[in-house]
């Protein structure tokens, strides 16, 4: 059989403010697409396929559609992210599986929907959606954990409940776990939230190596774990944040066959914008503006402060999304100010000074307001 791996799709993400809506409309055609050509037997969706808990109605529709899309190709099998609204994905679960869509939104029992099998294609899944610290407690209740081992660890819990999900788990089917949770050993690729990313954290001793594959979402960076078995993170199809901005983005396919290892082939994806950081003086920066076209660029200025500076590098570099100064004075210990004997307005130049700014019209618009102040 053949299994697509993806996750993290984030659609409702917008980089500083600018809407992704069209590069995230087009990735998600790209791998319906690789569904098709590569004539899959299941595409796995391993969480976040939202930014926010609450999307807006555009967004619910472009995650539908690209749902229902891969599964015109082939079953469709989600579990719910840190990012996704359970509520929201258990509402539409029974109009999804219509369309052979499985929706686990929330933690369950294997009997009771935990585990499913695929019969035509010799494939037993479980699906184990994002768990947090303060829900593995009714997790452990859900999986009938002893009560006792409610006050285990998180890294303890964890490994009980994937315990349960594999427990029947053999050598005469392809057995794969798809969750959304951090192994040890993974790498953060800068767009996930930090908060989620740390203190849910499992060693990659938990998967058993009765499991043929296990695919993961959370991290954004594509990558494997060390591990008893193939695990991997598919990684996000677009670069999310400009710690992402090196990594190169794509799904997984999964060539399986029961008990016997499987095979992992990357396809990369083409249809982002990417992601350029450019650093230096503003000369240096608007000589590589032609480098950059097409491409969201954050900038990293070594250059004094003034007015009008990102006004500048924006009309230069149309797709400049953020631009940062990183004044020399920065470096520097901070020069005391004698306030004895100035006005404001001259207290203000020596601040300025000390910043190693020097715009006149600032200081202007400062004697102005000081004038005004001083009127009333």
């Amino acid at each position: 059989m053949r299994l697509l791996h993806t996750s993290d799709w984030h659609v409702g993400r917008k980089i500083r403010g600018r809407s992704r809506v069209g590069e995230q409309k087009a990735v998600l055609a790209e791998i319906a697409a690789i569904a098709g050509t590569e004539s899959v037997d299941i595409s796995v969706v391993s969480g976040d396929l939202f930014d926010v808990s609450s999307p807006s109605s555009d967004d619910e529709r472009l995650v539908y559609r690209a749902l229902l899309d891969l599964a015109e190709v082939a079953p469709v099998a989600i579990v719910a992210g840190n990012h996704d609204g359970p509520s929201r994905l258990e509402a539409v679960r029974p109009l999804l599986e219509l369309g052979r869509i499985v929706v686990v939104a929330a933690p369950r029992r294997p009997e009771d929907g935990g585990v499913v099998m695929f019969e035509g294609i010799g494939l037993k899944l479980a699906l184990l959606p994002f768990v947090s610290h303060r829900s593995m407690v009714k997790v452990g209740e859900i999986m009938n954990l002893d009560p006792d081992q409610h006050h285990q660890s998180y890294e303890a819990r964890m490994r009980r409940v994937i315990e349960s999900l594999t427990a029947t788990m053999g050598t005469d089917t392809v057995n794969v776990l798809a969750s959304h949770l951090t192994a040890f050993g993974g790498v953060v690729g800068g767009g996930e939230r930090d908060s989620h990313i740390f203190g849910y954290a499992v060693p990659p001793q938990v998967f058993p190596g009765s499991l043929t594959y296990v695919a993961l979402g959370h991290l954004h960076r594509q990558q494997s774990i060390a591990a008893p078995t193939q695990v991997w993170y598919s990684g996000s199809p677009l670069q999310l944040d400009f710690g992402e901005k090196d990594d190169s983005k794509g799904v997984l396919l999964v060539d399986a066959d029961p008990g016997k290892p499987a095979s992992v082939r990357q396809v990369g994806l083409e249809s982002g914008v990417p992601l350029i950081q450019l650093e230096g003086t503003l000369d240096e920066v608007l000589a590589r503006a032609g480098e950059v076209e097409g491409a969201y660029v954050k900038v990293l200025l070594d250059e004094p402060g003034r007015a009008g500076l990102n006004d500048e590098v924006r009309e230069a570099i149309p797709g400049a999304v953020d631009v940062v100064v990183r004044s020399v004075a920065e470096q520097r210990p901070r020069r005391s100010v004698d306030t004895s004997a100035h006005s404001p307005t001259e207290l203000f130049r020596e601040y300025l000074k000390t910043r190693e700014l020097d715009d006149p019209d600032v200081v202007d618009l400062f004697r102005e307001i000081e004038q005004d102040v001083s009127v009333q």
